[in-house]
């Protein structure tokens, strides 16, 4: 998916993940990994690119709709969805399928999710009606209908068990959606004065807090673009190497992930395909890879 970005490239980065040894490197960890392919998406050249307030949205709406349909059937085989992006609107449709897998039994989905941006736009306080600024917004209730709704049902997570890591560009009116929507935000000097260790254990705690467990969307422009260069919005300042790795060894620690994304990966901005190897060491961190 690369509807919902600003630059064009990041439709490849499932391609770059994979190249870099992904199922490969699960399998030798001990994994039954089942390639279940990409999803299909419409090409942006082939399009009128619609609404400049959210630019080409039936088209992501549709290709998110059949995403969540793929990752609610791999949740209900007992198998742990693993999606691979492609830019971030695609975490609408990840979130709809593992949210309504739950609400079946009626249980709660918690959300970690590891971005420079907080990704919580509307349409109305979009600057650049790009929908990959949109997607948690869309999770929490606030963003397009045909979104918000996708599970069926809105919000898809509550916005009590929604932890954002990372934090460094926040839109000027987005922040009155981040402030007021009672998701909990950790800023990069959150991180900064009391450490990564100390900012994923409250990520986890409120995550946890009355659900069944969480998904973990990582954005990698997360990451800094010293570290991370092959993605569409970096940001300078951001999380390093070591962090990001312990964030997610952390999280693998605490046994309540349900699912993962690994998404922003573009690898025409890249060098020498490192950011995707970076996103496979940490998907391999979070599965469970350890030194000793």
């Amino acid at each position: 998916m690369d509807l919902g970005a600003g630059r064009r490239g990041v439709d490849m980065g499932p391609s770059a993940l994979r190249v870099a040894g992904l199922n490969e490197k699960l399998e030798k960890l001990g994994y039954d990994v089942q390639d279940w392919g990409n999803v299909v998406v419409d090409q942006p050249e082939s399009l009128p690119s619609g609404p400049s307030h959210a630019r080409f949205l039936p088209q992501i709406v549709h290709t998110c709709a059949r995403l969540s349909q793929l990752v609610e059937k791999a949740a209900d085989e007992g198998r742990f969805p693993l999606v691979l992006g492609g830019d971030h609107s695609i975490a609408a449709g990840t979130l709809a399928g593992m949210s309504r897998f739950f609400h079946k039994a009626g249980k709660k989905l918690g959300l970690i999710w590891i971005d420079a941006h907080a990704d919580m736009n509307t349409p109305e306080s979009s600057p650049s009606g790009n929908v990959h600024g949109m997607p948690l917004a869309c999770a929490i209730g606030l963003g397009p209908q045909e979104l918000s709704h996708l599970a069926g049902y809105c919000p898809s997570i509550d916005p009590n068990n929604v932890a954002i890591v990372g934090l460094r560009s926040v839109d000027q009116i987005e922040v009155a959606n981040v402030l007021g929507a009672g998701v909990h935000p950790f800023t990069m000097r959150d991180i900064d004065e009391r450490g990564m260790r100390a900012v994923i254990a409250d990520a986890i705690r409120f995550a946890s807090d009355g659900t069944e467990g969480f998904h973990l969307s990582f954005d990698m422009d997360a990451v800094d673009p010293s570290e991370a260069p092959g993605v569409g919005t970096p940001v300078p300042g951001g999380i390093t190497y070591r962090e990001a790795h312990l964030a997610v060894e952390t999280i693998c620690d605490s046994t309540r992930m349900t699912s993962m994304e690994v998404v922003e990966v573009n690898p025409v901005l890249d060098v020498a395909n490192r950011t995707a190897l970076l996103g496979v060491e940490l998907v391999m961190s979070a599965m469970g890879k350890r030194i000793l």
